[in-house]
């Protein structure tokens, strides 16, 4: 008799964000595999990942990132409440202070230090 495994997986929704990553000098392939722009100076170049819950939070995050810094806003998904943009290092950093502070100080979320590799 065959045991078959069954993993029950749950989301318990917060005011957080449980993510906030900067990768700063990505190597091109990067770039490539996740669909943005291989046109870039990637010696200056980063992406900044974001994860928000409620997933409805990620629209907010991304009209401040894009208003607070010249950033590209390369994909925002309101269901998974994944943001990604790109742009100089200085000026993912830059949004990502903006929208981190805002959702922190002004909706009262928990946020997450913004970590950078």
């Amino acid at each position: 008799m065959d045991e078959k495994q069954r993993i029950i997986q749950e989301l318990v929704p917060g005011k957080q964000i449980t993510l906030a990553h900067i990768i700063a000098s990505p190597d091109p392939v990067l770039y490539k595999k996740l669909g943005l722009n291989p046109e870039i100076d990637y010696s200056k170049a980063a992406i900044g990942i974001l994860t928000v819950s409620p997933a409805e939070t990620a629209v907010i995050a991304a009209d401040i990132s894009t208003k607070s810094a010249n950033v590209d806003l390369s994909f925002v998904d309101r269901f998974s409440g994944t943001l990604i943009i790109t742009g100089m290092i200085a000026d993912v950093e830059a949004s990502f202070n903006a929208s981190c502070d805002y959702i922190r100080d002004t909706l009262g979320y928990s946020v997450c230090p913004i970590t950078k590799t």
